[in-house]
C-alpha cells in the first residue's frame, strides 16, 4: 500500500540562504529587524525602513544598495570613497562586492545602520489597494 499525506500537511519550499545574508547577523538581536526577500536580493528592514539591499545578481547588481535619500550621497561617498552611484538606480548609492575594502566597508555600513544613522533608510512603498471586482447581473460568477 502506497504512504499518503494527509491533504492539509505540504512540504515547504525551503529558500536557499542568500551568500550575503552573513552581513545582517550583527542586526538579528534587534526587536524591528526584518531580513526580507525583496527583486530577487535581500532587504534589510529594521523599524519599518529599507536600510540596505544585498543582491548577487551579477553586475551591477553584485553587492550592497544603500537605500537612502540624494541629498545623503555626499557625506556617505566621504565617509565610504568604495560607494558610488548606482548606475541604473541612481537614487541609491552602490557598494559593489569587487571593491577592494567591501568586506570592510560593508560591515561598516551594517554599524552605521545598527547605530540608526539618520542617514540611512527609506520608507517602503505604500501598498496599492485592489478595487473590488463588480458583478452584474447576468454575469457568469
Amino acid at each position: 500500500m502506497k504512504p499518503t499525506r494527509a491533504a492539509s500537511v505540504r512540504p515547504r519550499a525551503v529558500k536557499p540562504e542568500h551568500p550575503l545574508a552573513w552581513l545582517a547577523e550583527p542586526l538579528t538581536h534587534e526587536p524591528t529587524f526584518v531580513l526580507k526577500s525583496w527583486f530577487g536580493g535581500r532587504t534589510i528592514m529594521l523599524h519599518g525602513l529599507h536600510h540596505l539591499f544585498l543582491t548577487t545578481q551579477g553586475e551591477p547588481w553584485q553587492g550592497v544598495l544603500v537605500c537612502t535619500f540624494r541629498e545623503h550621497h555626499a557625506s556617505l561617498c566621504a565617509d565610504f570613497p568604495s560607494l558610488v552611484p548606482h548606475p541604473i538606480l541612481g537614487k541609491w548609492l552602490y557598494l559593489p562586492e569587487s571593491a577592494d575594502t567591501f568586506e570592510v566597508d560593508a560591515r561598516r555600513l551594517i554599524q552605521r545602520v545598527k547605530s540608526r544613522d539618520p542617514r540611512f533608510g527609506i520608507p517602503p512603498s505604500p501598498k496599492k489597494r485592489r478595487a473590488a471586482k463588480r458583478f452584474r447581473f447576468g454575469d457568469k460568477l
